[in-house]
């Protein structure tokens, strides 16, 4: 599983609070429709930002946890929610969740199945912790599909490519619900939630990930120093030109035990 350093942590931190990325985290919250009371699992909660969200909609007679891989992460999430009693976060694998069965009345996860090694086996434990007609929320983003102005649309395709190379399980939205149907989550739905910037804006999304989608494809051997540089400067020309625009999908798949 990838394991976010302190740096990438507080990319994500940033990137996170970006006006389309607070629409997915309602939309994500919205689909679970928690109460009072209820008790939620984030798995691979990251800096905390959704289960924030979460803990405020079960109220202190709720439970909400927190699972994440990376430490980095978490010491984000842990300042953000540290006057919610009803949180608690831990240090862990989602493919080996440390709760009782039928422990959960929701469980969602953003961004994370496209790392780990074993799908199956977390995609099991959501099933597993999860109580009879409980509700899941799984979100996902779809690299294949991301579109963006360039005046280099062959340099542009070899840089997004790259996150398919640095991914365990790339272009998961296209095979998740027979996955969920296999293990026996019913009523599925899905929704597509695009991450639009139809121009630019120091606190959009893809205006924080210009820089990592740069340095992924680098580290992957997909593209040269050179060429990475010459893809920010072309960047830079199209901001200048009032001609910017970026685009990618990402999927948010609800259901029931």
């Amino acid at each position: 599983m990838e394991k976010y350093d302190k740096k990438a942590a507080e990319l994500i931190e940033r990137s996170y609070q970006t006006p389309e990325i607070v629409n997915q985290r309602l939309r994500t919250l919205a689909a679970l429709a928690l109460t009072r009371g209820e008790s939620v699992l984030d798995a691979g909660c990251g800096t905390g930002l959704l289960l924030e969200q979460q803990a405020l909609a079960v109220g202190r007679e709720g439970r909400a946890e927190g699972v994440d891989f990376s430490d980095d992460m978490l010491a984000h999430a842990r300042a953000r929610c540290a006057g919610l009693e009803q949180v608690h976060l831990q240090q862990g694998s989602i493919e080996t969740l440390p709760f009782d069965d039928a422990s959960f009345d929701a469980v969602s996860c953003t961004q994370t199945l496209l790392y780990v090694d074993d799908l199956g086996r977390a995609l099991r434990e959501f099933y597993r912790v999860l109580k009879p007609r409980g509700r899941i929320a799984l979100l996902e983003t779809d690299w294949s599909g991301a579109i963006m102005n360039s005046h280099d649309q062959a340099l542009t395709q070899r840089v997004f490519d790259a996150w398919d190379v640095a991914l365990v399980n790339p272009n998961l939205p296209k095979r998740l619900r027979p996955l969920l149907a296999g293990l026996g989550f019913a009523n599925q739905r899905v929704e597509a939630i695009p991450v639009l910037n139809a121009s630019y804006a120091e606190n959009s999304f893809s205006a924080n990930m210009l820089q990592n989608f740069a340095r992924t494809a680098h580290r992957s051997n997909i593209i040269t120093a050179g060429e990475a540089e010459q893809w920010l400067d072309g960047i830079d020309r199209l901001i200048a030109e009032d001609a910017y625009f970026f685009c990618v999908n990402r999927f948010l798949f609800t259901a029931f035990k």
